[in-house]
């Protein structure tokens, strides 16, 4: 199994054009952070979990010859915004996409992207077929899936685990009896937006409390801010066994 960080951002974390912060400005690669997206290879199937902004870029830069499946974790248009780009696999797959969202994800999918859910189509738009999920395990063609719910403020998020890793994104708060489907996890990648205190994202030291409460033999911290500074001065506070993920990075399991 192998999971690749496709982007360890956020909104307030890509560059943006005339930003002199020590964040847009840095020459390390490891500070250039696009929307948070991972891509999962487990047992000859291909997922990629969340398609913002910068999806299409995040392909290209990968090199991902084949997708065979989508899964959202919620609506906001950092995580969905670059959906329409899966009709270059659409078109050198032959098949439609298999995209995996609660029923309040796929309404905003299809208001978003009507385009690709009308009843008579304009060619070439993408082809997908929406699966539905909920809070219950689900498998991904033979790949088993389990969902993990999380708040991101008042709005329910859907993290998954699949095998030993875990991943969750855009949260602030997780009960007791999900933090149970995270425990005994070999890699866990959660989010921590920045050092202050946020409403609906964990902080660095919220989330390495959660780290240190969960026992990963591994975490990475995703979704990142430029609010957080650094990544070489950031990754030289951290405790061991936590580091900081990076647009790019590969995980194996």
């Amino acid at each position: 199994m192998k999971v690749t960080v496709l982007g360890s951002g956020t909104s307030q974390g890509v560059p943006v054009i005339g930003c002199q912060c020590e964040v847009c400005e840095s020459t390390n690669l490891k500070d250039k952070r696009l929307r948070s997206s991972i891509l999962v290879e487990v047992d000859g199937v291909n997922l990629v979990v969340d398609t913002g902004p910068d999806f299409r870029q995040q392909m290209l830069r990968e090199g991902v010859r084949k997708l065979d499946a989508v899964l959202f974790t919620h609506e906001h248009k950092d995580h969905i915004a670059g959906l329409d780009d899966i009709r270059a696999f659409n078109f050198v797959q032959r098949k439609e996409m298999h995209v995996y969202a609660t029923d309040r994800v796929q309404e905003a999918l299809k208001r978003e992207f009507h385009y690709a859910f009308a009843d008579i189509k304009y060619p070439g738009v993408p082809q997908i077929h929406l699966e539905t999920i909920t809070n219950s395990p689900f498998k991904v063609e033979h790949i088993d899936i389990l969902p993990i719910e999380v708040l991101h403020y008042k709005l329910p998020v859907l993290g998954f685990r699949i095998k030993d890793f875990c991943y969750v994104t855009d949260a602030n708060s997780i009960t007791n009896s999900e933090k149970e489907k995270m425990k005994n996890c070999e890699v866990l990648i959660v989010n921590a937006l920045r050092r202050e205190s946020h409403i609906s994202h964990f902080t660095l030291n919220e989330a390495i409390e959660l780290i240190k409460e969960l026992k990963p033999k591994q975490a990475y911290l995703t979704h990142l801010s430029h609010q957080m500074g650094l990544h070489e001065d950031v990754q030289n506070e951290l405790p061991e066994g936590v580091d900081l993920a990076y647009d790019g990075l590969y995980i194996k399991l």
